[in-house]
């Protein structure tokens, strides 16, 4: 990576602020069905970008011809969109003063990827899960990437890094008693092949499959009066995310988004405000070690840091850029993110979950007189301004007495957002992430994210759903 020409560009800058970020990206992409290598893709990109403040303008161009008169006119382009738009802009655009770092961080791969042939590896998976009984179409979509950053910036900072990150999405159909499920499964992590190895996927399928299967041959219908819930990690994270992470994305509450991915509920005046039991603790966190969305500086050279969305029941921050942090009044706390050298960086999640309480996954159930176990779920969808919300059940099973008894097929939890978080009455202790591609932006920008949390027991819940 030539650094030197990213430093010609940020010298050439005539604005209030710039920044110059160069990546360099190589990978593999690649589609199997059924057995079959439907798709095998090397992928590439190696460009620049600049983007400039000037006179109340936000202006961004990129280039992937990185000689000395292509990335001075990609600079020269910026500054010219910057006041362009400054003309239009009816309150003037600035940024949150920041603490500005130089680092350099590396995350290393035990088991280099471009020592494994991963077209032997997942075809190999395709023949071990083939056998299972009731399966009848298998869909692997895997993509990795090692990806090189180099950030610099006006004000001093300097950052490389370098990140390996691969992503699995298994479709697998299982068909039991005339009906069928489909298994949507994500699995994403960053390092070598070593992360793939430590997904264990030749057990964790199969073992997919076989729940499924029998929650198809014996599934009950779930109760039809209010009953005690125990959510687990999976549910709990595809909830938060989507109900507690959007919402609180400052760009969005500013209606930055209104016209492409909707509005919040959330206010900028909301700081403070109960939207759960005191149970509900929610926190954002880039700089967890081996998470899909791990990073430790954003794109706008912001150090990550963990981000209390949630206290106690309370909305206590949220997701910003420098941009909305000068809105707001406040500081960034590194959620720029950027998902190529051409796209600008824009408010995001990295790893959103709710944070471990005092219980045992067993005392919960065994507190539960009535109930259901959702272990995970099949289908979700959530209104535009992420209020109410539904979640249907994939691995679902009734509590009886305290224990664990028949599968529930297709239980749907069906809620407001208050409403869920005010439910909560009990938090167990261990903490675990799922990996997710959070989709959003114009154009398109697919986030590696994690997601997550502990088991969770929300009180009197009427579940949708076929009822006996």
């Amino acid at each position: 990576m030539d650094e030197d020409i990213a430093q010609l560009a940020l010298k050439r800058a005539q604005s209030d602020y710039a920044e110059v970020r160069m990546e360099e990206l190589r990978g593999v992409q690649m589609v199997i069905k059924n057995g079959n290598l439907d798709v095998y893709q090397l992928n590439s990109a190696y460009g620049l970008s600049a983007r400039v403040l000037a006179d109340g303008g936000l202006g961004f161009a990129s280039t992937n011809v990185l000689t000395k008169e292509n990335v001075i006119n990609a600079v020269e382009k910026a500054e010219k969109l910057a006041r362009v738009s400054a003309v239009r802009n009816e309150n003037p655009i600035g940024l949150s003063e920041e603490k500005m770092y130089t680092n350099t961080y590396t995350v290393p791969q035990k088991k280099s990827l471009d020592d494994v042939d991963r077209a032997h590896e997942l075809l190999v998976l395709n023949t071990r899960t083939a056998s299972e009984n009731g399966l009848v179409s298998q869909l692997y979509e895997y993509e990795d990437e090692q990806r090189v950053k180099y950030y610099i910036n006006s004000e001093g900072a300097e950052i490389r890094s370098t990140i390996p990150r691969m992503n699995l999405l298994a479709f697998l159909t299982v068909v039991e008693n005339g009906k069928s499920e489909q298994c949507q499964l994500q699995f994403g992590g960053i390092g070598g092949w070593e992360t793939f190895e430590g997904f264990n996927l030749t057990e964790r399928l199969p073992k997919e499959i076989k729940v499924v299967n029998r929650v198809l041959k014996e599934g009950k219908p779930p109760p039809k009066d209010p009953v005690n819930v125990v959510i687990g990690p999976e549910v709990v994270g595809i909830t938060v995310h989507e109900s507690c992470g959007h919402p609180f994305e400052a760009d969005r509450i500013l209606g930055r988004e209104a016209a492409q991915a909707g509005e919040s509920f959330v206010k900028p005046d909301m700081i403070g405000y109960r939207v759960g039991s005191d149970l509900v603790n929610i926190a954002e966190d880039p700089s967890i070690e081996g998470s899909y969305g791990f990073y430790l500086y954003d794109d706008e050279g912001v150090k990550a840091r963990k981000r209390m969305l949630v206290k106690e029941g309370k909305i206590n921050e949220f997701l910003s850029n420098r941009e909305t942090a000068f809105v707001l009044g406040g500081l960034s706390n590194g959620s720029a993110r950027s998902m190529g050298y051409n796209r600008e960086p824009i408010v995001r999640m990295a790893n959103t979950y709710f944070c471990a309480g005092d219980y045992t996954k067993d005392e919960l159930i065994e507190e539960t007189k009535k109930g259901i176990l959702m272990e995970s779920f099949t289908e979700w969808n959530i209104d535009d301004t992420r209020f109410n919300q539904r979640y249907i059940g994939r691995e679902a099973y009734l509590i009886e007495k305290g224990e664990v008894t028949s599968p529930v097929l297709r239980p749907v939890l069906e809620v407001t957002t208050t409403g869920f978080y005010s439910s909560v009455e009990a938090v167990a202790k261990e903490v675990t992430l799922s990996a997710g591609t959070c989709g959003k932006g114009e154009p398109s920008q697919g986030a590696p994210t994690s997601m997550g949390g502990p088991y969770v027991r929300l009180k009197e819940i009427r579940l949708g759903g076929v009822h006996g």
